[in-house]
Formats: structure tokens, sequence, C-alpha cells
């Protein structure tokens, strides 16, 4: 049995009537068996909660920041009328607008509620329980009941960078030459030919068409398609460090992000962008075990595919293996392939860790290093005034050129390397992409 606020407002006035016009322990145990009386009556009058029957219907999946709308129904299978208040119950990061519904169904009827929230985390949220309480016809008292009532509804990362898709796919089909530009590299397929222009690169004239034709004529190249492209993400402890900045053009709220939202960004842009140019695309999530995995899909499923596989994946606080990530790349791209390592530069952890067997994977593969800077070092680096601030720029100083030498001796290992805030990392692992294309790198 629940109690309502009526009764203690009725419990309230008892007291006052019993002091004014019956003071006595009678009079006492007179009100308390009166109200204890209405309490039952209430209760027994009150709708069955037992008898209730649930559905659930609506979005099963949702991308962080948008709203998903769901349908609760209520079937009242009893013989009286339930009527009181409904808790629908799922956990504080689903972001719901209101849990709680009042409800009037009469004996034999339905009613559908609708349920809408923001999520404020990636991941699997579902539902708990749902909690009914049938109050009586005087307010009093009534019955509450809980029922399981499940379902899941997944958060998919919010992919910020897709508003650099376009730019890149327009210069995308520059390189594959359905625009007049001339590329040559070891990586690339002749095209057609055309008459020279001033600025073409004299190496692509075909000096035997040029003999036949009487004016020179030079090739147009365009970059090899079916190239193999391993995205690996790490995520290990320092990709749970926040930075500041992510998505903040799209989305206020995403302030001080975890730095694997940032990875997760260029991670779907970049195999967006390559399935368009028709390479393949893998995924690997790694830390000491294998997160999520996404292989060979096809060009039309690499982004759902990929944006389901890393809906799930979290931080791990933990050092990453990376003896034990190069071995997860070697046996996942046996033959030559663009491998983009997605991790953290700091000094700390790559000398001792990536550094090592960076060396054994630009042997057979083209590497690219992509790290998630902090915006904050930047402004650190800029303050002055009051010793606090020296102190802070010092500091910052000193990181930024850890992270210099990093990349130098990335460099000379023969990998590419990526340094960039959340909101320019996407854009710039693309650009970077892109220009490894024309080079014929891939």
């Amino acid at each position: 049995m629940v109690v309502t606020g009526r009764l203690a407002l009725l419990a309230l006035l008892a007291v006052v009537v019993v002091g004014v016009a019956a003071p006595s322990a009678a009079g006492v145990l007179a009100a308390t068996g009166v109200l204890l009386m209405l309490a039952a009556a209430d209760t027994v009058l009150a709708g069955a909660v037992r008898p209730l029957a649930f559905a659930r219907g609506g979005d099963t999946m949702v991308r962080l920041g948008e709203e998903a709308a769901l349908t609760l129904t209520v079937q009242n299978d009893g013989s009286r009328r339930v009527r009181g208040v409904l808790r629908d119950a799922w956990p504080p990061s689903a972001g719901m607008a209101t849990d709680r519904f009042d409800v009037d169904i009469p004996a034999g009827e339905r009613r559908t509620l609708q349920v809408r929230m923001r999520p404020t985390r990636r991941g699997d949220r579902s539902a708990d329980r749902v909690v009914v309480r049938s109050f009586g016809p005087l307010g009093l008292a009534g019955r509450q009941g809980a029922h399981r009532v499940d379902w899941s509804l997944r958060v998919l990362p919010p992919f910020h960078a897709r508003r650099h898709l376009p730019s890149r796919l327009a210069r995308l089909r520059e390189l594959d030459g359905r625009s007049a530009v001339l590329t040559r590299g070891a990586g690339t397929e002749f095209d057609s030919l055309r008459e020279y222009v001033v600025g073409d690169d004299t190496r692509s004239i075909d000096w035997r068409a040029t003999a036949r034709r009487g004016d020179v004529v030079v090739r147009t190249w365009r970059p090899e398609r079916d190239r193999h492209v391993l995205i690996v993400l790490d995520t290990g402890r320092t990709s749970a460090g926040r930075v500041g900045g992510l998505g903040q053009a799209a989305d206020a709220s995403a302030e001080h992000a975890p730095r694997i939202d940032a990875a997760m960004d260029a991670a779907l842009l970049l195999a967006t962008l390559a399935a368009r140019a028709g390479d393949r695309v893998d995924l690997l999530a790694y830390d000491r075990r294998v997160r999520a995995s996404v292989e060979r899909p096809p060009a039309t499923e690499v982004l759902p595919r990929m944006v389901n596989a890393l809906s799930t994946v979290e931080p791990e606080l933990l050092e990453t293996d990376y003896r034990g990530l190069a071995a997860q790349v070697r046996s996942r791209a046996g033959q030559h392939a663009l491998v983009v390592i997605i991790t953290s530069i700091d000094s700390g952890t790559v000398e001792h860790g990536l550094l090592p067997v960076v060396a054994a994977l630009t042997d057979r593969h083209t590497v690219l290093v992509a790290s998630v800077a902090d915006p904050r070092i930047e402004e650190m680096a800029r303050s002055r005034g009051d010793a606090a601030t020296v102190y802070a720029a010092a500091a910052a100083e000193y990181d930024r050129r850890g992270r210099d030498q990093v990349t130098e001796l990335l460099q000379r290992r023969g990998a590419h390397v990526v340094d960039a805030t959340p909101d320019d990392l996407p854009p710039a692992v693309a650009d970077a992409y892109l220009d490894l294309k024309l080079a014929g790198r891939l």
C-alpha cells in the first residue's frame, strides 16, 4: 500500500479536531481508526496494478545529441479503472524529458504514452522498470507495482566531421580525373590523353602520341582504386583524457569531451572518404585486446557498420600494448596498406610504446599516425601575466616541444604524422589521405 499527501493532510486535520473536541487517548484511537479504515478502503477500491500489460515501440538507434521518440503502451486487463501515476525508469544519461506520467485507464482499454529523450552519452541505454501507482477514488492511498518492460536504445557517435565531407569529396573527384587535373606517382593509373597546357608536368608528355599528332600531348593519371586502408583506434588510457573544442560548431555541450570522441570523428570521416574513393576500409579498436572490429564491409555499409561498432567503445584505463597492436595490424593487412593509427603522441607513452614498432610497420605499409592535441595547451602557451600563468606557459611550451620531438622521431622511422586539435583533426587526416593518394603512396 502507498499513501498520498491527502492522507497526511487529513491526519493533520484529525489532530486539530481531536485536540479541540476530544483531547484523550480514546479520541486519538478513534481518529487513527477512521484514517486507517479510509486508507484501507481506498486501497481496496484502487485499480489492480499487476494485470497491466505493457509494450514499447519507437527508435532503437539515435545519434548523440539528437532526440529519440519512443512509445509506451499500457493495457488495463483488470476489472477496475486504474487512475494514478506511472514512472518509466531509464538511466540518467538517457536524457529523458520527463519520466512521470499521469494515467487514467478504464478497464479493458489501453493508453499510449509518448516518451522523448536526448541521450548525453554514447552506448547502449536500457530501460529499467515501469512503476505504477494506482490510487483509490478518495486519493488517500493505493497500490504500487513494478513491471519489467525491456527496450534498448543504441546511442551512436555524433559524427560532427560530416560537414567536412563535401569539400573533401570535391577534391577526391579532382584526383580521380573527373576534373582536368594531372597527377603522377607510383600508385597511379593511366586515364587519358590531352593537349599540353602551360604548367603541366613535362614528365607526363607522351612523346609517341606527340609525334603522331604533331601537337604536344600529355597523359593524365588517376589514383588507383581498391587500396587497403586500415584504421586503428587506440582505446588505452590516453584516449580518456578530456580536451576542449570537439564539435563546438555543432554542439556546445560537447566541450571537453574525451580524446576518443575526436578520434572517432576522424576515423568516420576518413572511412567515408576512402570508401567513396573505391578503397577497402577496415577498422580496429584496440588497447590490450580488440574492443571493436569491422572487416571488409561493402562500400555502402562502411559508415553504418563503423558507427554501430564504435557506439559502445569506451576508453580503458590501462596502457596500450603496442606490440599486440602491431601484431593485429600484421594479421589484418598482409599486403601493402595505409595504416592509420589514431593515438596520442605524448612523449612518455610513444617513446616506450609505439615508436619501437613503427619501423617494423613502415617496412611493409604506409603508416599515418594521428594524434588529438589539446587546444588548451596553445592557450596556456600564449598566456602571460602573473607567476602562475607564466609557469603554465612554460609547462605548455615543454609539452609542445616534447610532441615536436616525438613527431620528428616518428617521421625519421618513415611514418607520416598529423597532430591537430579536435575540430581540426578529422579534416587534417582526410587531407593527409588525399595527399598520399595524390603522391601514389597507397
